[in-house]
């Protein structure tokens, strides 16, 4: 048997980092882990007899802090973090360095010593949490992007101390010009270099922190949507973890309902806009379902707790979530893979740059700059973000949208469908039979044949009675009804105002169910039914044939029900009859024809053919074994946020892809130009900050998707 734990990682600056994590867990008997860069979190599968203790104990030997998750909250975990204060010292005390460095005009007597006085302090403290961790990771004869960072800054300074204190750099009038190429000749110092490639990541750094609280405040606050207390009846005011499956609750107009339940006095209106993404409050009364985290809009509830704690909906949706963030697309584990030997092939080519350029007598300073400007340029942090942030902030307003994605491989899944399976009741429709025609005999009134079928119906639970029941109530008052009998199959049966009225199921093979109405065994008249078709199925079915899919309808109706369903939303495949082993086998034909399979479903009956499906998207409204079965859940019952699903998906797997080629595309470029002493070191550690920042703001677009 096998658990999982979850452990938040402390010192983490790389994807190269998290590469290492997860390669030292994973050498573990048993053990199956992921550590994400993005979200600072690692998850693993292990056997039942191992404890968290081991696997922090593992983290730690490699040079990082791990620690179970707490009730901390995460904006207090990073309130504490010295980043934004050694980011404001490092560019007041860096602008003047690297303006007296760029304008010749400007260097006065001595102005060298005064910028060693001004960068000193830069490369010291603001760049101590590089070298600290290019330190603590060489302890562990590791190598990562801030062994690169520390190594450039470090040769630049020490180099500047070589020319200032034993050279002649140090000399009243000394002056040299700043070139955005490398190789400076004579005493040149690079305190400019040293100190603005500090504060240049440093930015880069403190901007993908802040970018990257945005891209988790959906997680967050979902998390933080839940009630923090629940009134009794009685009018105390307890916390909501006191609350207990079938305990009792007062919700007034303008509250949170405090969590999942079932409504047993009062009606109002509720908005779930916080849960689905929909902004129309839902009417509710007693019997009703209710979810935590909805807001009571209108009367008075007393609510019947039904689900607690970590079992609510909300709690399922966070869970969800929080999974799908912590995953890995196959091309980010091929980056990761990429970065983890990365930094010592880097470290190797920068020796050989300032091998080739001190063997081609183009002088050290031109072989020095050349090598730190290699060191710098290539620093791989930008691939490691390139998928996380994505994932962060789509999965993230998936949720604030109603759309749960399970994991990375959904959306994976999601860019190659081209074919999407939709049940029919409860799915196209709304599950709902209702009465759609009244044709009564002739000399018979419309009114008084439904009065009399809806009085028998009342003392029936079958669908088709609470419908005609439903209808006729619509129509006036219902009689007391007595002897009444149901035969399963059949029919109804009872006295009303005397007289035995029978209702029973008509024949023939229609678009729609009738059953007919008798009185003393004289027909009376006929009812048809139907299931209604949902207002927006037929638009969603329009949007996904623009999408590129072709939709199918299955459904265990009869033939002609389905064809009448399938006209009126613009279906043309049809599978009709068949069993919910049946629907298993249409996935699996479509499938063997070369097609990639999406199934839409809510109920138990879909849960086999979700999961045979290439993707299974389940509407939340649906049963738990549905849901549990498909990699995408839809909190709206509406079958346009499956097309929202879509498009969602598929905009996050291509902003996925855009980052981490534009992530390889600032490497690839940029490795060559320094090579070619054709990059200023600080230039260099400006453009590698940019990469960062660029691949982060670019998945922020997604906060923008409607």
């Amino acid at each position: 048997m096998t658990r999982q734990i979850e452990l938040e990682i402390g010192g983490m600056t790389c994807a190269a980092c998290a590469n290492r994590i997860e390669k030292k867990l994973n050498r573990l008997d048993g053990v199956t882990a992921t550590v994400n860069y993005a979200t600072e979190k690692a998850r693993a599968t292990v056997p039942d007899v191992m404890t968290a203790a081991e696997l922090i104990a593992v983290v730690e030997k490699t040079g990082y802090t791990a620690a179970e998750p707490t009730a901390e909250t995460v904006a207090e975990t990073r309130a504490a973090d010295p980043l934004t204060t050694r980011l404001v010292l490092s560019a007041v005390l860096s602008i003047p360095v690297i303006l007296l460095a760029m304008v010749p005009a400007w260097q006065f007597d001595y102005w060298q010593w005064l910028s060693l006085t001004l960068a000193a302090p830069v490369v010291c403290y603001g760049g101590w949490p590089f070298h600290r961790s290019a330190f603590v990771n060489l302890r562990h004869g590791a190598a990562t992007m801030d062994t690169l960072v520390s190594l450039g800054t470090l040769a630049a300074f020490l180099w500047s101390l070589w020319a200032l204190f034993l050279g002649d750099a140090g000399m009243p009038g000394m002056t040299h010009p700043f070139t955005l190429r490398a190789g400076a000749e004579g005493d040149a110092i690079y305190l400019e270099a040293a100190a603005g490639v500090t504060t240049f990541l440093l930015t880069g750094r403190w901007a993908e922190a802040r970018a990257k609280r945005r891209a988790g405040d959906a997680l967050r606050s979902l998390l933080e949507m839940g009630a923090k207390t629940v009134t009794l009846p009685d009018g105390r005011e307890v916390p909501v973890d006191q609350l207990r499956p079938g305990d009792l609750f007062l919700v007034r107009p303008g509250q949170l309902i405090a969590t999942d339940g079932e409504v047993t006095e009062g009606s109002s209106a509720v908005d779930r806009s916080l849960i689905t993404g929909e902004s129309v409050p839902v009417e509710v009364a007693e019997g009703d379902a209710v979810t935590g985290g909805t807001v009571n809009a209108g009367g008075r509830l007393i609510v019947r707790a039904t689900r607690v704690g970590a079992d609510t909906q909300l709690a399922q949706m966070a869970r969800l979530v929080e999974e799908a963030q912590a995953g890995k697309a196959a091309v980010q584990r091929l980056a990761d893979r990429i970065s983890g030997v990365f930094v010592p092939t880097v470290v190797a080519l920068a020796l050989g740059t300032l091998g080739y350029w001190l063997g081609s007598g183009a002088g050290p300073a031109a072989a020095f700059t050349a090598a730190v400007a290699v060191l710098i340029i290539a620093c791989p942090c930008a691939l490691g973000l390139a998928t996380p942030t994505a994932l962060l902030v789509g999965t993230g307003r998936g949720a604030q949208l109603g759309i749960l994605i399970r994991g990375v491989e959904a959306l994976e899944s999601v860019r190659r469908v081209d074919t999407i399976v939709l049940d029919k009741t409860g799915t196209v429709t709304t599950g709902l039979m209702t009465v759609r025609e009244v044709v009564p005999e002739p000399g018979r009134d419309a009114d008084e044949v439904l009065l009399l079928a809806g009085a028998v119906e009342a003392a029936s639970e079958h669908p088709l009675g609470r419908a005609i029941t439903r209808a006729a109530r619509a129509r006036g008052d219902l009689q007391p009804v007595a002897d009444f009998q149901a035969t399963a199959g059949v029919g109804v049966r009872g006295t009303v105002a005397g007289e035995l009225v029978e209702v029973a199921r008509g024949s023939g093979a229609t678009a729609q169910t009738w059953v007919e109405v008798r009185v003393a065994g004289a027909l009376q008249g006929r009812l048809a039914l139907s299931d209604a078709v949902r207002p927006e199925s037929a638009p969603a079915i329009a949007r996904f044939r623009r999408l590129g899919l072709t939709p199918v309808l299955a459904t265990g109706d009869a033939q002609a029900v389905a064809e009448r369903v399938a006209a009126e939303i613009g279906v043309t495949e049809v599978v009709a009859e068949v069993l919910p082993a049946g629907k298993v086998d249409v996935v699996k034909q479509l499938q063997a024809a070369g097609r990639v399979v999406a199934m839409v479903g809510d109920g138990v009956n879909d849960a086999a053919a979700l999961a045979q499906a290439d993707l299974g998207i389940a509407m939340g409204a649906g049963t738990d074994v549905a849901i549990e079965a498909s990699d995408l859940t839809l909190m709206r019952d509406d079958l346009s946020a499956a097309v929202d699903a879509v498009r969602l998906s598929r905009r996050t797997v291509q902003i996925i892809h855009g980052n981490l080629f534009w992530a390889f595309a600032y490497n690839v470029a940029g490795l060559p130009l320094a090579a070619a002493g054709l990059l200023n070191p600080m230039i260099a550690g400006a453009a590698m900050a940019f990469s960062s920042i660029f691949v982060v703001a670019n998945s922020l677009r997604l906060r923008r998707f409607r």
